[in-house]
């Protein structure tokens, strides 16, 4: 039991006051009751009733809840919900292998929502996108998100427009005669985007120059050729 206690100790979660001698951290009485799914520090609580459970018959509820700072209440309730709790975790886990299979099914591109639609459509018990969305969290699954669309070409209404010296014919039947260009936005995490400018020949289909700048100003173009 001491071993456990020395943990608790250097987790911060009780006060080592000597040998075998051990308090709540804090001085103050023992907190009301709480359900331990909803308390702010619920892992903690849920820590603490399970060790006081193993421990109880040796050491007593009294004397361990004072000493880790657990209302009696809090430790009967967590006790008397347990089959409830067991019941509710083995739900989720047939509902989490669910969510995975969809997930897989779509290809990992499936979010909460669409997934939420899925398991309705496949019938059984009613589920909502934020139960399903807390449950991907959980098992470390998430959709894939469509990134914003970005306009890389403001038209000037009042410039004269240029030539279409190609005539919107984009083949070539010999190379080095016709070449068309193009700027691509390409967003860099945590950092500014970059603009990607091309060079193609028409008659290779193959890049003949490119140039890459986080600016979209003229220099851009006639780096590319």
């Amino acid at each position: 039991m001491y071993r456990q206690l020395n943990r608790w100790a250097a987790g911060g979660l009780i006060h080592k006051l000597g040998p075998g001698l051990y308090a709540a951290t804090t001085w103050s009485p023992a907190p009301p009751c709480v359900t331990c799914e909803n308390a702010r520090d619920g892992d903690a609580l849920v820590n603490r009733c399970q060790f006081v459970d193993d421990h109880q018959r040796r050491h007593g509820v009294k004397r361990l809840c004072d000493i880790l700072g657990l209302s009696r209440s809090s430790f009967y309730y967590w006790r008397r919900t347990s089959t409830a709790r067991e019941t509710r975790q083995t739900l989720e886990a047939g509902l989490a292998a669910r969510i995975r299979k969809a997930h897989q099914d779509s290809d990992g591109t499936y979010g909460a929502p669409r997934i939420t639609a899925e398991l309705r459509d496949e019938g059984g018990p009613a589920v909502n996108h934020k139960r399903v969305a807390r449950i991907m969290r959980s098992i470390g699954l998430e959709g894939v998100r469509l990134r914003r669309r970005y306009r890389t070409t403001v038209a000037d209404q009042a410039a004269p427009k240029a030539p279409d010296l190609i005539g919107r014919d984009f083949t070539a039947v010999a190379l080095n005669t016709k070449y068309v260009g193009d700027i691509t936005y390409l967003p860099v995490s945590g950092s500014k985007p970059l603009y990607l400018a091309t060079v193609i020949d028409l008659a290779s289909r193959r890049l003949a120059r490119w140039a890459i700048t986080d600016h979209m100003r003229t220099g851009l173009v006639t780096a590319a050729l």
